[in-house]
C-alpha cells in the first residue's frame, strides 16, 4: 500500500506556499522537481499492514545543483511523509559544516516558515560526551580508570590547571550550566589532551552497573534522541550504527528514512568503516605486557578468584599469539619490495590483485585463531567482572571499572587483528580486497602497517543499509559523473529500482561565469615546465580579483610555484598547510573586506565544501585536471581488477572520478545567484586528448573560452 495522500500532498503544498512568503521568494524549479521527486519516492514505497516495506523502489537520487535549496526541499518533502508512516528521519552528512549548518540555522528555518511540526535532535559520537565517572576519579586523585596497556605509555599527567579544569566542569553540572557535551563547554581552554581524560568511551562503559548511569551525559542525549521526529547526524555514524547490526545508536533501519546529503561521501565513508589495519611492532610490544598489566591491576581485588584465574590464564594466551607474531617482520623482509620513490607519504607495498603468498596466508591463518580465542577470553573475564559489579558495594567499583575498561579495549584490540589476519586468510570470490603494507619510521624505530580494504562498497551498502532501510534519498550536487549516474550506481549499490533525477540549479551559469582554457607550451607530465608555466600564468589570471582560489593536486607543486612567485603576489597568498583551515579562510575573509586582494592555494579539501561567495572568490584557478593518485592502494587495485575483466579503468574509473571532481572544484565559483567570475583549468589535455570534450560537457554551462 502506497502513502502519497492528497492530505500529505496539500501538507507539503501549503508548507513550500509559507515557506515562499515568509521569505518573499520566488519558486524554484529545480526545488520544486526536488520536492516532488523526493515526495512521490517514499509516498509512493509498497508496505504491508504492519508497515514492512514489501518494495524495491525505496530510494531517490537526487543531484541537484548549487542554489537549489536542497536542505528546505527535501525537508518539506519528507518529514510529512515520514510522520504520516510513523517513520523516524535520519539527515546525514560528511562534513560537520553541514550538520552544523542544518542544526543551527535550516531546520530552525523551516520551522518557522513552513508550518510544519516536528523535533530533531543532533546525534554525535559518544567521545563528544563527559563521563562523571572518569571526571570523579580525576577528582578523587585515584584516576583509576586508566591503565597502561603500552610498555612505553605515558599516562596522562593531571596537572594543577587540568584539575581547576575538571573542578570547573564538576560545578558547571552540579549547576545545571553544562550538560557534558563537548561543544557545549565555553568556559575555558579545553585541550583533546584533557578533554580524553574524562570523556565517554563505549568500550571502557558499564552501562546499567555505573552508579552514574542515571546522570550520564551519554545517555540522557540517547533518551532525547529516542524521542525526536528527526535526527541529524553524519555518515561515519550511520556506517558504525549499521555495523553493529543498525539500531544501537540511531533507529532501527527498517523504521527509517534515510537522507544522505553530500551523498557522494557515501562509498568511501562505508569502505573505510569495513577496512582493517594493524602494526607489527607495536603490537607486539603491546601483547607482550598486556597480561602483566592487567593482573597487577587486579590483585588486590575480593571475591575475584575465578577472574584472577582467567587473568592468569591469558598470558599464555598471548605468548601463542607472539609465536606466530614473531614470523611476520622476517616475512615482510621476504615477500615486500617497497616503493620508496613516492613523493609523498611512507614507502609502501602492494599485492597484486590482492593476492598474498601462500606462506602469509597459512601465517595469518593462525594469528586470526589466536587473535579470536584471546579475544573471547577477554571477554568471559569482561563477564566476571560484570557479575563482581553486580554485587558491588559502591566503594568497591572503582577498581572493578578500572578492570573492565582495559579488558574491554584489549578485547576490543585483539578483535581489530583477528579481522585483519582473517581478510588475509580468506579467499576472494569474484570481487578482490585490496592488501597492502605500509613502511613506517615512528621516530627512528621502524614498524609495518598490514592493510586491507574492500575495493568496492557497493555489496557492503547493498546488504547493511538498502535492502535494511524503509526508504532513503542521496542528494549532492555531483552524483553524475559525464553526466550518468552509472559511476554512483557501480560505486554505492543503490537499487536498480532507484529513482534518478537531476534538478537544474538556478544560476545563469552562461551569463555569470566563464570557464578559460588559455594557450600553454607544457602538459603536466612535464612536472617541472607545467610548474614553471603556471608561475608565469597565475600572476595574469589572478590580477583582475579580489578574492581568488587556486587548486593544486601536488603539495610539491604548490610550494614550487609559491617559491617562484614574485614577493609582491606571495604576499598575496594563504597556503594550505600554514595555518589551520578555519583559520587561514577567516584571514581571507579579512583581507577581502578590507578591499586587498587575497589568494588561496589548497589542495582537494579546498575543491569542495568551500563557501565563498561575491567577491571572497572571483576567480578559480584549477592547475591539472584532478585525477587520482595512481599510487592509492584501493584505487590501484579497483582499477586492476576493472583491466581483468577486459575493461579499461582508466574511462570506467578514472575519467569519472576526474570529471565529478573538476565539477565540484568548478562549483567554488558561484555561491549564489549574483556571483560572477571566472574558471581557469591549466591543463591543455581537456583540448588534446580524446575524453577532455567528455570532461568539458559534464561542466556546468559557463560560456567556455578554450583557446
Amino acid at each position: 500500500m502506497a502513502q502519497l495522500t492528497d492530505e500529505i500532498k496539500q501538507e507539503i503544498q501549503a508548507g513550500y506556499r509559507r515557506f515562499l512568503e515568509t521569505r518573499s521568494l520566488r519558486p524554484r524549479h529545480g526545488q520544486k522537481l526536488m520536492i516532488a521527486a523526493i515526495a512521490r519516492t517514499l509516498g509512493g514505497i509498497e508496505s504491508d499492514a504492519s508497515g514492512e516495506r514489501t518494495s524495491q523502489n525505496h530510494v531517490c537520487v537526487v543531484e541537484a545543483g548549487t542554489g537549489t535549496g536542497k536542505t528546505v526541499a527535501y525537508a518539506l518533502a519528507a518529514i510529512p511523509v515520514a510522520k504520516a508512516l510513523g517513520k523516524r528521519l535520519v539527515i546525514s552528512t560528511a562534513t560537520v559544516a553541514l550538520q552544523e549548518q542544518i542544526v543551527n540555522r535550516d531546520l530552525p528555518d523551516v520551522q518557522a516558515t513552513t508550518g510544519l511540526e516536528f523535533s530533531f535532535e543532533l546525534a554525535k559520537g559518544r567521545g563528544r560526551y563527559l563521563c562523571i565517572n572518569k571526571l570523579d576519579d580525576k577528582l578523587a586523585g585515584s584516576d583509576q580508570t586508566v591503565i597502561p596497556l603500552y610498555p612505553d605509555e605515558e599516562v596522562f599527567a593531571t596537572d594543577a590547571d587540568t584539575m581547576a579544569l575538571y573542578q570547573g566542569m564538576l560545578e558547571a553540572l552540579s549547576k545545571g550550566e553544562w550538560v557534558g557535551d563537548r561543544d557545549h563547554w565555553s568556559y575555558s581552554q579545553l585541550s583533546d589532551e584533557a578533554w580524553r581524560g574524562v570523556a565517554s568511551d563505549h568500550r571502557q562503559c558499564t552501562g546499567r552497573r555505573c552508579d552514574n548511569v542515571g546522570h550520564c551525559p551519554f545517555f540522557k542525549a540517547r533518551e532525547t534522541l529516542g524521542r525526536a521526529d528527526v535526527v541529524v547526524t553524519n555518515h561515519d555514524m550511520v556506517m558504525a550504527d549499521l555495523s553493529l547490526g543498525g539500531g544501537a545508536i540511531l533507529p532501527e533501519p527498517k523504521e527509517t528514512i534515510y537522507i544522505f546529503d553530500e551523498g557522494h561521501h557515501l562509498p568511501d565513508k562505508a569502505l573505510g568503516h569495513f577496512a582493517h589495519h594493524t602494526r607489527i611492532d607495536s603490537t607486539t610490544r603491546w601483547l607482550a605486557s598486556l597480561g602483566r598489566n592487567l593482573l597487577q591491576a587486579s590483585v588486590d581485588i575480593e571475591g575475584g578468584d575465578t577472574m584472577l584465574r582467567m587473568l592468569e590464564e591469558l598470558p599464555s594466551k598471548l605468548d601463542d599469539i607472539q609465536i606466530f607474531q614473531g614470523q611476520v617482520l622476517p616475512l615482510i623482509e621476504t615477500i615486500a619490495e617497497f616503493d620508496t620513490s613516492r613523493d609523498q607519504g611512507s614507502p609502501r607495498y602492494r599485492f597484486d590483485r590482492g593476492e598474498v603468498p601462500q606462506t602469509l596466508a597459512d601465517l595469518a591463518v593462525e594469528l586470526g585463531k589466536q587473535y579470536f580465542r584471546a579475544q573471547a577470553h577477554c571477554m568471559s573475564i569482561v563477564g566476571c567482572v560484570e557479575e563482581l559489579m553486580d554485587v558491588a558495594a559502591a566503594a568497591d567499583k572503582p577498581p572493578l571499572e578500572a578492570v573492565h575498561a582495559a579488558i574491554s579495549t584489549a578485547a576490543a584490540r585483539l578483535e581489530g587483528n583477528a579481522l585483519l589476519w582473517r581478510s588475509y586468510a580468506e579467499k576472494d570470490n569474484d570481487l578482490p580486497r585490496a592488501r597492502w603494507i605500509t613502511m613506517l619510521d615512528q621516530s627512528g624505530t621502524l614498524d609495518y602497517e598490514i592493510c586491507s580494504s574492500p575495493i568496492l562498497a557497493d555489496q557492503t551498502l547493498s546488504s547493511q543499509l538498502w535492502e535494511q532501510a524503509y526508504g532513503a534519498v542521496v542528494t549532492s550536487a555531483t552524483l553524475t559523473a559525464l553526466n550518468s549516474f552509472d559511476h554512483f550506481i557501480h560505486q554505492s549499490g543503490v537499487p536498480s529500482e532507484s529513482h534518478l533525477e537531476r534538478v537544474p540549479s538556478p544560476f545563469d551559469f552562461a551569463a555569470n561565469g566563464r570557464f578559460y582554457v588559455p594557450p600553454m607550451r607544457t602538459l603536466p607530465n612535464d612536472v617541472d615546465g607545467h610548474t614553471d608555466e603556471i608561475t608565469e600564468i597565475i600572476p595574469q589570471l589572478l590580477s583582475p580579483s579580489k578574492g581568488s582560489l587556486v587548486l593544486f593536486t601536488s603539495r610539491r607543486q604548490m610550494h614550487n610555484v609559491y617559491e617562484n612567485l614574485s614577493d609582491e603576489v606571495a604576499g598575496r597568498v594563504l597556503m594550505q598547510g600554514d595555518r589551520s583551515k578555519q583559520a587561514i579562510l577567516d584571514e581571507h575573509r579579512s583581507r577581502i573586506e578590507k578591499g586587498e586582494p587575497s589568494v588561496l592555494f589548497g589542495l582537494a579539501s579546498f575543491a569542495e565544501g568551500l563557501d565563498l561567495p561575491g567577491d571572497q572568490c572571483e576567480e578559480v584557478i584549477i592547475t591539472k585536471l584532478p585525477f587520482s593518485v595512481p599510487d592509492d592502494p584501493v584505487s590501484a587495485a579497483r582499477g586492476e581488477w576493472i583491466e581483468t575483466q577486459g575493461r579499461n579503468s582508466f574511462m570506467e574509473l578514472s575519467v569519472p572520478e576526474a570529471a565529478q571532481r573538476l565539477v565540484q572544484a568548478a562549483g567554488r565559483l558561484l555561491r549564489t545567484e549574483q556571483d560572477q567570475g571566472r574558471v581557469s583549468l591549466l591543463d591543455r589535455r581537456v583540448v588534446t586528448k580524446r575524453y577532455g570534450a567528455a570532461l568539458l560537457g559534464s561542466l556546468p554551462p559557463f560560456t567556455q573560452q578554450i583557446s
